[in-house]
């Protein structure tokens, strides 16, 4: 008997693109009916996965002050319990520096979900690695690592060019990755080497609480290069959501980590943190030998990444791990949490409890938006507003334009987040880096290239 479409409907199987190899293999191998019973359950796509009916419980490590806080952990949980209907959930949790980012029910800052087999790529958002590397010069001035990772480090869009080579075993794993070996991402890899970018991006130098010690610590992700795997990765979690979980929203599809796409993409994931690391390491080790300073210590760690323990998938969307078997390179336990430009970077260690799942906070957050944070400030100007929160400290904006939302007050207050660790213990405080001073992008797009054409054409035009 010739098998149909119509057949194989008959039996049960929901129509799709696999129909047609099937009945064709089928027919030409005149399959018995036991033979076709086994090669349908081998072939045939796993049934559609639906969303929980109730959200997944996750764990609140959170507390409000004022109004305003209330406010956004209201918007914090509500997009957390939209999330935690994802059916791949089975745990997650929020920090104390939680906000929302996106539309209801995306992982917000300061969320961690926990997926069974699965890899989530918007739940690490395109700012994959984003991290945090410390150094520490000794007894040295603090202006003088500054103004020497200052005449290194470059921030703003884009990348530049190649002032640090990519090693050749890292560009080997690059082109070996099924996500990462198109030309475009070893162009990034090579031009983004030893850039920051912009948004709450920065350098910060300091010096230790306990001793004194001068100490630079860099925040930046893995550049264009994170962001272009991202984009590849989401397109391919979208092709198995249409098939596996239509009624999943898309910004939380997929990758099951049982498929050749799964097991590619955890291993792009460590090609990228391997690029990040290396790419805090490069500025700071050309600061050391620019000042000709032998490091007494360094290490750093992510706090937007996917950890694995088993087959447990920790997205932490701005969370930083405390557990060594998610920092594989750590250093003591030792990780950084930093909190604004004018209040020190927190030294911590801790460990996992049943509330924080293996993490702490990675910041302070922030209350509002960018934009109503701008608003907010209206009728002061930015000169004033910038004098006013940096008094004492050598603030720089690379691009010479002052962002006023990145800012102190654009922040949580720090001694709030710092008790709430306390309080849900998300981590122990060990030393202290105290502020001298800071470099961040600054509102880089005022004199970006395609606005300065636009000037010029203006310009011209009004002649």
């Amino acid at each position: 008997m010739k098998v149909t479409g119509k057949t194989l409907i008959n039996l049960g199987f929901k129509s799709g693109k696999w129909f047609k190899e099937a009945i064709d293999y089928i027919n030409k191998n005149e399959l018995t009916e036991i033979e076709l019973t086994e090669y349908l359950e081998r072939v045939s796509p796993p049934p559609v996965i639906m969303p929980h009916a109730e959200p997944i419980p996750f764990h609140k490590n959170i507390a409000a002050e004022t109004e305003e806080e209330q406010d956004n952990i209201n918007k914090v949980i509500a997009t957390m319990k939209a999330l935690m209907t994802t059916p791949t959930l089975v745990d997650g949790a929020i920090m104390p520096d939680a906000c929302p980012t996106g539309a209801v029910g995306q992982i917000p800052v300061g969320g961690v979900a926990v997926a069974k087999n699965a890899i989530h790529p918007a739940m690490h958002s395109a700012d994959i690695c984003c991290s945090v590397m410390m150094t520490n010069f000794g007894h040295v001035e603090p202006k003088a690592v500054l103004d020497a990772i200052h005449s290194i480090t470059h921030f703003g869009g884009g990348g530049r060019a190649e002032l640090f080579d990519l090693p050749e075993d890292l560009e080997a794993q690059i082109k070996a990755n099924y996500y990462l070996k198109d030309t475009k991402s070893l162009t990034l890899a090579k031009t983004h080497l030893g850039t920051q970018g912009d948004g709450n991006h920065f350098v910060f130098v300091g010096k230790s609480k306990k001793t004194g010690e001068t100490m630079l610590v860099t925040h930046h992700g893995s550049r264009g290069f994170g962001a272009h795997f991202y984009k590849k990765g989401m397109k391919v979690a979208e092709g198995f959501r249409k098939e596996i979980s239509p009624q999943t929203p898309r910004k939380n599809a997929w990758i099951p980590f049982n498929t050749k796409e799964g097991k590619e993409y955890w291993a792009g994931l460590q090609i990228i943190r391997t690029w990040t690391k290396l790419n805090h390491n490069v500025l700071h080790q050309a600061t050391c030998d620019k000042l000709n300073i032998e490091p007494i210590q360094r290490f750093w760690n992510e706090h937007n990444f996917v950890f694995k323990e088993g087959d447990l998938f920790y997205h932490a969307k701005g969370a930083t791990p405390l557990k060594d078997i998610f920092v594989p390179d750590s250093q003591d336990g030792l990780r950084l949490i930093p909190l604004n430009m004018s209040e020190p970077v927190l030294i911590v260690k801790g460990n996992a409890t049943a509330n924080n799942l293996g993490f702490a906070p990675h910041g302070a957050g922030r209350n509002i938006s960018r934009s109503q944070h701008f608003r907010n400030k209206k009728g002061k100007s930015i000169q004033a507003i910038f004098e006013e929160e940096t008094a004492g400290l050598d603030v720089r904006f690379f691009s010479g334009h002052v962002d006023i939302s990145e800012l102190p007050s654009a922040y949580k207050n720090a001694e709030n987040v710092k008790a709430q660790m306390k309080t849900f213990d998300l981590g122990e405080v060990v030393d202290e880096i105290m502020p001298y001073g800071s470099i961040m992008a600054g509102d880089w797009q005022i004199d970006a290239p395609w606005r300065k054409r636009k000037r010029k054409r203006a310009a011209a035009k009004n002649k």
